[in-house]
């Protein structure tokens, strides 16, 4: 997920509520504390108490469902949640990051109850509603892959209705899993991510940065060069020149709140190691992680969703679908990033015809 974590979210939640001081419903829905930790449960269903009524968040945690997981380092609980019921569409939402939350894909609740898709959120391992271990070595890419086959045996999702959704970070986590258990998958939805650290940190470098003003990469380049990322105008000159324009094509005080309070809440020690400290570019865990190569093997029907004006390079995934046997492609011409919020309906109308498509048995191609 390309964006900076705490120190903009925080800023940009001021920013918004301040022009939303006129609307109480949105300021209710705002009082979140930041500083509120997870907590870890036992029960594998909680019920939601006054108290938690009180605190949106508090009271979304108590709705879910805590998952243990078994890993190198012991065993730890992750957070789920169950919307609808269709026994033969049962989509996995994995979000991105890594170390963010489910928060940002909130807009799948104004879509998909309609389609009658049932679906589940979750946050990782380490992410603000699951149990967050002090460990750096719980975060490479195959025990998330882990992770995940483990809340899909859980959650009881299987070949004749297990759909597994990944935007961002969660699409190279959604890939990933395919190339190790695609047996177990009925569709796959790869959202706006490439298959290639190093083509997506080429394609920052080559064609979105000559497109910034001269001056404002300069400056960001030398305040990236001080590791000056706290300085609050490197969040103003991203925020001008590259979050509105890559990330979410959105006016900064018309950012749902579900998208920010889900940068609010990003874990930096899951965020800077894996997808490293720069806005532009990538390095970390993922910074020289490729399976360009490998993508072929997937052979499960699978969506291939890209935006015009990502941080991802809409022609690179144009090129994933046409080299997994079995996929589509899905471009969004007003969307950036998170295209699920910036062109939903395009966003949306593509997936969800791709997963009936898949139940009714008449994908692959268009009609």
């Amino acid at each position: 997920m390309y964006i900076r974590y705490l120190t903009f979210a925080l800023g940009l939640t001021a920013f918004v509520l301040a022009g939303c001081s006129d609307k109480p419903q949105k300021e209710e829905a705002a009082e979140v504390s930041a500083e509120s930790a997870p907590v870890a449960a036992t029960a594998e269903d909680a019920t939601p108490t006054a108290e938690s009524n009180a605190d949106p968040v508090a009271a979304e945690r108590a709705a879910g469902r805590m998952i243990e997981i078994d890993t190198p380092k012991g065993k730890f609980n992750v957070w789920t949640r169950k919307v609808g019921d269709n026994p033969s569409i049962k989509v996995l939402l994995l979000h991105g990051g890594p170390g963010a939350t489910h928060e940002y894909l909130k807009n799948v609740d104004n879509f998909f109850p309609g389609a009658d898709i049932e679906y589940y959120y979750y946050d990782q391992l380490g992410s603000y509603f699951s149990d967050q271990p002090d460990d750096p070595s719980l975060w490479v890419i195959d025990r998330f892959v882990d992770e995940v086959e483990q809340v899909r045996l859980a959650l009881g999702l299987g070949p004749d209705n297990f759909y597994l959704f990944g935007q961002s970070w969660g699409g190279a986590l959604a890939m990933e899993y395919a190339l190790k258990h695609q047996e177990n998958l009925k569709g796959l939805i790869i959202s706006n991510m490439m298959a290639s650290g190093p083509a997506y940190d080429a394609y920052a470098e080559e064609v979105l940065m000559p497109q910034m003003d001269p001056d404002a990469l300069a400056e960001i380049k030398a305040l990236e060069a001080a590791e000056d990322y706290g300085n609050p105008r490197y969040e103003a000159l991203l925020m001008t020149h590259h979050y509105v324009h890559h990330v979410l094509r959105l006016p900064p005080e018309e950012w749902p709140l579900d998208v920010i309070h889900g940068f609010e809440h990003i874990n930096p020690d899951i965020y800077i190691p894996m997808q490293g400290p720069s806005e532009l570019g990538i390095s970390g865990v993922l910074g020289s992680w490729d399976i360009s190569e490998e993508i072929h093997k997937i052979t499960v029907p699978t969506l291939v969703i890209g935006a015009t004006h990502d941080t991802m390079d809409p022609k690179y995934m144009e090129w994933m679908a046409e080299e997994i046997p079995n996929a589509r492609f899905l471009l969004c011409p007003d969307g950036s990033h998170i295209a699920l919020v910036d062109d939903a309906d395009v966003y949306f109308a593509g997936l969800i015809q791709f997963i009936e498509d898949v139940d009714r048995g008449t994908f692959p191609g268009e009609e």
